[in-house]
């Protein structure tokens, strides 16, 4: 009967291990938002039970995930004095290790609680980021109030995403151009690096693009509905108002990122048209189609990107070849430059 029921769950765990993550990319997303030390994640078994907890939310709920064990230097030692408590012999230093197991469990609780102020911190943000963004874009609010709300907007959403990256890269190990570039290369494919130069882009603009919040808008509601299921999921006000929202947001985050990398693109296409207004800066149109170009290579968003331009490519092509044919050169220098 126990082989009975162990044999789902291992066919589950066989599935679950053969799953192809890189290929679907609300991983390469789940993995960006996991908060870990950078030491842990390089590690297999942990980016195995990531792979596993991820396949339970997302693929099926029936798996069962245990919880990851504890990493402890002195692993190997324990197991004999607990052995020989069990036969009733009792060590000499009983007292010792009781007082030193109640100040490890203390400073566990310890981490626990700083982990936890980080995120109530970091949800607070994105709440009111979310709040602000929304602000900007109603259409009946003055225009100086959504211009200072569309301002601190992008300020409140590079202040999350720097805050993200210290909590889960730290800073760089010495102050040399060596560390600093090998820091920069650690963090420069992350959602949270795009995204704060995303917002410096549009802080230091003097353009008024309210089409640009929505970016903002879906990151700020996919990180405001996975807290709220993670630590609310029990309260009754959750269950009664906000679980069919946030279970909706967590179904369609593809869909979010798909709409999130449509408006990054047109974006683009808006700072172009810019340029022929009084409005215009070469500089930072340059710096923007630089960072879709990151878009377009970095694994967190790269899915979402080229799913977009390919539409573009299928619509553009035949309309440049038919009409414009006198284009292809630019348009061939241009790629050669996008996909180096």
């Amino acid at each position: 009967m126990g082989e009975e029921r162990e044999d789902p769950q291992k066919l589950k765990r066989i599935a679950a291990a053969a799953y192809d993550y890189e290929l679907d990319p609300r991983w390469a997303d789940y993995w960006s938002n996991v908060l870990i030390p950078p030491h842990l994640a390089s590690r297999s078994d942990v980016v195995d039970h990531f792979k596993r907890k991820f396949y339970q939310r997302y693929i099926d709920p029936d798996l069962v995930v245990e919880a990851m064990p504890s990493i402890k230097p002195s692993q190997s030692t324990k197991p004999s004095a607990s052995s020989s408590a069990a036969d009733g012999v009792q060590p000499r230093n009983a007292g010792t290790t009781t007082r030193s197991s109640g100040t490890s469990a203390a400073a566990g609780s310890n981490t626990s609680s700083v982990h936890w102020d980080r995120q109530t911190l970091q949800f607070s943000v994105n709440s009111w980021v979310f709040i602000v963004a929304v602000l900007a874009i109603f259409p009946l609010v003055p225009r100086s109030l959504s211009y200072r709300a569309y301002r601190l907007s992008f300020v409140g959403t590079a202040c999350s995403s720097l805050y993200s990256l210290y909590a889960l890269y730290g800073k760089p190990r010495a102050w040399n151009l060596q560390a600093v570039q090998a820091y920069f290369q650690s963090i420069i494919a992350t959602k949270d690096f795009i995204y704060l130069i995303y917002c410096l882009t549009f802080v230091t603009s003097q353009l008024f693009l309210k089409f640009a919040l929505i970016p903002i808008l879906c990151r700020m509601l996919e990180h405001i509905a996975k807290f709220l299921r993670r630590n609310f999921n029990r309260s009754t006000m959750y269950r009664k108002y906000l679980e069919d929202p946030c279970v909706w947001v967590e179904s369609n985050t593809t869909t979010l990122n798909i709409l999130a990398s449509h408006v990054e693109i047109g974006v683009g296409f808006l700072l172009i048209v810019s340029l022929l207004s009084w409005q215009r800066n070469i500089i930072q149109t340059f710096m923007y189609w630089q960072l879709l170009k990151l878009m377009y290579h970095a694994p967190v968003t790269a899915g979402y990107h080229q799913s977009v331009w390919a539409k573009i490519g299928r619509t553009a092509n035949p309309l440049v070849q038919r009409y414009a044919p006198f284009l292809d050169t630019p348009v061939s220098a241009i790629q050669r430059w996008w996909f180096r």
